[in-house]
Order: structure tokens, then C-alpha cells, then sequence
């Protein structure tokens, strides 16, 4: 019986491929090489400004000003690290890119320690009034950083923060909270309320619950928090431009002072701005499983 049952499966297959459509039949082959090719020659030119600029970056001025950065395909001997070796000579660009990281790094890590902390309180702790401090949280979201931008001068003016470091990693926390908290607090209310009652049984206080189980679960939406808060932070121009003076301008700020007093000095810029946009690339690239996990598990919850 069953080598009979195997047989007219088996004669039943060609029959039923052959009912249908041929149309359908190419596009379910076709479908995966189609969107693999679109998703290619996407990617390829979202590389081209970044290839273009990594080329240009290693072409010296005299070069770069007879011909196009593509004109390298067909003269190699172009290449040279010239330029990023006047870059390490150039004493406002080394400074403004280690004020960069001294602005982005505690600007990230305090946003996702902050956010994950009060993420926590707001879906598993219970005080007066949680859910209106919530609610105050998120409709800071739709406050504009243009809008604050004078008022908060203002204040860091009086209070001696304006021109300073801390000062933009003050302004880059304040505004990077909402958005930190919304996002965690969302993402750890889907945590089992069982597994937390679990652990309270076996004596778990709250910063313990929140360190070994809150912490590891929602280590996805964390990784996400952070790739998201650390790329805003390194490529902002507004906010360090207002807040900043010459001693702390962040390599944004300092390339665009570069533009504006020399305009030709290209064999510095060139570089400088690879440099400032292959590190937030990096570290994307880094982090990019979790990054990928973080997002398709919001979106699953």
C-alpha cells in the first residue's frame, strides 16, 4: 500500500506542475536571482559615493583637480597616502576627531544606560503615576532640537557649559532619552512575567532582575539603541555648531571651517571626511547581526 501511495504521488507531481502556469513557474525561479540582482546593484550604488571619496582621498590635489576620481581605474600609479599623512600633520583635524569620540562615546553609553534603566521601571515597576511619566516621556519625541536650540544656549550660557564638551554631550543625552525610553520600555513589557516572578522567588532583588535577565534578553533592542544614538551623534553638524567653540568642535564642525577659510585645500578634506564616515560604517557593520535581530524583534512583538 504505501510503495502504491509513493507512486501516484509520485506521477501526480509532473501533473501538477504542468497545470500550472508557465508564468507562475519563471517567476518562482526568477523571483530570488531578480531580487538578489536588485538588492546588488543597489548596494553597489550606495557604495559608489564612498568608493569615489576612498579614491579620491588617495589621489594627490594635481590630480584630483585634471580629472575624475575614476580616471585611477586606468592609471593606478595615482594612489598615494600623501594626503592622509598631511591629515596627522593637521593639528585641527587629529583634535576635532578626538573631540568627536569624547562627544559620542558618553553621549551613547549614558543614553543606553539611562534608557535601559528607566525602560525598565516604566514596564515592571510600580509607582505613582507611571503611566502619566510615560506619556510626559513620549510627547517629548515631538519636540524639535531646532526649537530648543536658543533656549538651552541660553541656559548653558548662564551655567558655564556653553563652548564646552560636556555641554553637547548634555544636549545629545537630553534629546536621545524619549526616543531611548519609548523604544526599551516597549521591548521589555514583552519579556515573560513569569520568568521575572521566577527570579524574585529565588531572592533577586530589582538591580540584580534588571542585570541578569532584563539586561541579556533585551540585548538586541540595546545594540539597536545604541548603533542608532552613536550614528546621530557622530554625524550631527547643527547641534555641535551652535554649542561648540574652536577647542571643541567635532570633525563635522572642523571640516566645514575648512571649507569655509581655505576652499581648495581638498588633500585634507578629502580624507578627513572618509575618516569621519568610515568609522560610523564600521561600527554599524560591527554590530549588524544585532542591529538586524534588534529590529525584526520589534517587529515580531
Amino acid at each position: 500500500m504505501t510503495t502504491s501511495a509513493e507512486s501516484v504521488r509520485k506521477s501526480a507531481a509532473p501533473v501538477a506542475a504542468a497545470r500550472t502556469p508557465l508564468g507562475e513557474r519563471l517567476t518562482a525561479r526568477l523571483g530570488g536571482s531578480l531580487v538578489r540582482a536588485f538588492l546588488l546593484v543597489v548596494g553597489v550604488f550606495w557604495l559608489v559615493p564612498t568608493i569615489g571619496l576612498l579614491i579620491s582621498s588617495l589621489r594627490s590635489p594635481e590630480d584630483m583637480s585634471a580629472s575624475g576620481w575614476w580616471q585611477v581605474f586606468a592609471k593606478p600609479s595615482q594612489l598615494t597616502v600623501d594626503s592622509y599623512r598631511r591629515l596627522l600633520e593637521n593639528g585641527d583635524i587629529t583634535h576635532s576627531l578626538v573631540n568627536t569620540v569624547l562627544i559620542t562615546v558618553p553621549a551613547t553609553v549614558l543614553v543606553v544606560l539611562i534608557g535601559s534603566l528607566a525602560g525598565y521601571a516604566f514596564a515592571w515597576m510600580e509607582f505613582p503615576g507611571r503611566d502619566w511619566w510615560f506619556l510626559a516621556v513620549v510627547s517629548l519625541l515631538v519636540v524639535p532640537v531646532q526649537v530648543a536650540l536658543i533656549p538651552i544656549a541660553e541656559l548653558f550660557g548662564r551655567i558655564g557649559l556653553f563652548g564646552s564638551i560636556l555641554g553637547v554631550i548634555l544636549f545629545h543625552v537630553g534629546f536621545g532619552l524619549p526616543f531611548a525610553v519609548f523604544l526599551l520600555r516597549n521591548f521589555f513589557a514583552e519579556i515573560p512575567r513569569e520568568l521575572l516572578e521566577a527570579a524574585r522567588l529565588d531572592g533577586a532583588g530589582e538591580l540584580r532582575l534588571f542585570a541578569r535577565v532584563v539586561l541579556p534578553l533585551g540585548g538586541p533592542a540595546i545594540a539597536s539603541l545604541g548603533i542608532f544614538q552613536f550614528l546621530w551623534v557622530w554625524n550631527d553638524m547643527l547641534v555641535a555648531l551652535v554649542f561648540t567653540k574652536s577647542g571643541s568642535q567635532p570633525i563635522t564642525v572642523a571640516l566645514q571651517t575648512q571649507v569655509r577659510q581655505f576652499g581648495n585645500n581638498i588633500d585634507v578634506l578629502a580624507p578627513g571626511a572618509f575618516l569621519s564616515m568610515v568609522i560610523p560604517l564600521a561600527v554599524f557593520f560591527a554590530f549588524q547581526r544585532q542591529f538586524v535581530s534588534g529590529v525584526m524583534a520589534g517587529a515580531v512583538k
